[in-house]
């Protein structure tokens, strides 16, 4: 007969126990809370729409403005890592479509992980410890970056924190309501970003030995865990299905990565702030777990020593086990793993929190918020993680150049979304009205752009036919080189095009050139 999730007794091993009985709100916490957040909003709405709209955030809005129809069969076909993103940004886009509206939505996932931080700090310290971690994550340039890009990472950063907040509730107070907050929030962070996974196997992991120790009289907890972890596993088998048939193919384009590349991203995930600030964030960690010399590796400890291991295995699990794979096939990109972040915040909040004086403290704090703002104002200068293209620049060109009679291909399908994007928002905008738009002639399946609009390459035929039906005939560009040499489509693209018109324009813009053929 099925037992109810009761709270179970504790004794001095238990890692249910905790360690604060205190509310986890009183006005003050409100009160420093609301103003960090208020903080952090002004950090994250500033210069909002000053960086690109780049390929990335394009193609999120493209995909969620297909059909119904297009968009179910898009993500089973290829993008269903990020469906819930794709499906929460279709209803937000109903409300506006300039770029500053549509990373906004991005900006409030990453103000509510706020709170959610701010919980798991007090369900595994105490209040002090989730403000230390809530003014670190308001100022995280990490943080910031992502909130202010128009893809599913902020999402998933507040669905991974409100998994294992719920998961550490969970274990101080079984019952139905938090284990279905831990099934909920933990299946949304999958569908989010298919990486949540890690999370879930990292909190499988802090629980190791944990069956053991209990009598048969008293297995709630574990048995009760096992039925979780199984709702997981049927919500995300969809999820698991799409893996099992694409495999590797989505992420096959992941650069191998050497050393260096793996502390650069230590630093960006530090705070983008080079070594100093990582030294902090190591010293701070340092601090939280010195004081336990020889136990932290021990299974089945006590609640002071779980949280500890259960913060460091967030943590390090998930990028250890990539990076090795890695070894067989490069599956480690660094915005992957913005889930780890929150433990590195709570890790260093309860270091800082240890330290004996408060002066002490309060003077760590400072720098480190210091250095995290002067990492964030970096950022808003020059981008770091990753380069944005030219995509904005080059559709504009093409808009600005066209006539009537123009023909337009892309010399891989998926060229086309950033065109099409900044198309929609030119025609929404009275002062950058279009007086032509060429002939989309690749890729092409119907009048508007589908499902099938998304991969593939034009081929010789389809050349040939251009080049007899058309007097001018744009070429879009697109990460067309590998080794520093122009791929096998290219010189296709010049044997074909450059045979039959004899003068081209070129016009050069990061990673995107556009070519026009001319007779």
């Amino acid at each position: 007969m099925h037992q109810p999730d009761t709270p179970v007794s504790r004794d001095a091993g238990d890692p249910r126990q905790f360690s604060s009985e205190q509310p986890a709100r009183s006005w003050v916490s409100v009160l420093t809370l609301a103003i960090l957040t208020a903080g952090a909003a002004a950090l994250r709405f500033l210069f909002l729409a000053r960086k690109p709209f780049w390929f990335d955030e394009c193609f999120s809005v493209e995909v969620a403005r297909l059909s119904w129809h297009d968009l179910v069969r898009l993500l089973w076909w290829r993008e269903a890592n990020m469906s819930l993103y794709y499906v929460l940004l279709r209803g937000w886009l109903h409300f506006g479509f300039n770029p500053f509206f549509v990373r906004s939505f991005s900006v409030l996932c990453s103000l509510a992980a706020l709170p959610a931080i701010f919980w798991l700090g007090c369900k595994l310290f105490d209040r002090r410890v989730g403000l230390i971690a809530v003014a670190l994550m308001s100022c995280n340039a990490y943080a910031i970056r992502y909130a202010q890009e128009a893809r599913s990472y902020s999402l998933f950063l507040l669905l991974a924190t409100l998994s294992s907040a719920f998961f550490v509730e969970w274990l101080q107070k079984p019952s139905r309501r938090n284990r279905s907050g831990y099934i909920l929030a933990s299946a949304l962070a999958a569908y989010a970003h298919l990486y949540a996974l890690l999370l879930v196997a990292a909190h499988w992991l802090s629980m190791r030995g944990e069956p053991a120790r209990y009598s048969r009289a008293r297995t709630t907890v574990p048995s009760s865990m096992r039925r979780a972890w199984v709702g997981i596993g049927l919500a995300v088998l969809p999820l698991l299905a799409f893996v099992v048939k694409t495999g590797a193919g989505p992420i096959r384009w992941i650069a191998r990565l050497g050393f260096i590349d793996v502390f650069a991203f230590w630093e960006h995930l530090a705070g983008n702030n080079g070594w100093p600030l990582l030294l902090l964030y190591i010293a701070a960690c340092l601090a939280a777990i010195s004081p336990l010399r020889g136990r932290l590796l021990r299974i089945g400890p006590v609640w002071e020593v779980w949280r500890l291991q259960f913060l460091l295995i967030w943590l390090l699990f998930p990028i250890a086990l990539t990076l090795v794979l890695s070894l067989a096939r490069p599956i480690f990109l660094g915005r992957y793993f913005i889930f780890c972040l929150p433990a590195l915040i709570v890790l260093a909040a309860a270091g800082l929190a240890n330290l004996r004086k408060t002066w002490m403290m309060g003077i760590c704090l400072a720098a480190m918020l210091l250095l995290s703002l002067q990492g964030t104002l970096s950022y808003y200068d020059h981008d770091f993680d990753l380069e944005r293209d030219g995509s904005e620049a080059a559709a504009n060109y093409i808009y600005d150049h066209a006539r009537v009679d123009d023909a337009i291909l892309f010399h891989i399908a998926e060229a086309r979304i950033p065109y099409e994007f900044f198309g929609s928002l030119r025609t929404r905008n009275p002062g950058k009205a279009m007086t032509a738009t060429p002939v989309i002639i690749f890729p092409r399946h119907g009048d508007h752009l589908d499902y099938r609009d998304v991969t593939g390459k034009p081929d010789m035929k389809l050349l040939r036919s251009a080049a007899s039906n058309y007097g001018r005939v744009w070429v879009v560009l697109m990460s067309n080189e590998t080794a520093g040499h122009p791929d096998a489509t290219t010189l296709m693209l010049e044997q074909v095009l450059g045979g039959s018109f004899p003068r081209i324009e070129r016009a050069r813009f990061p990673q995107v050139e556009v070519r026009l053929y001319d007779k």
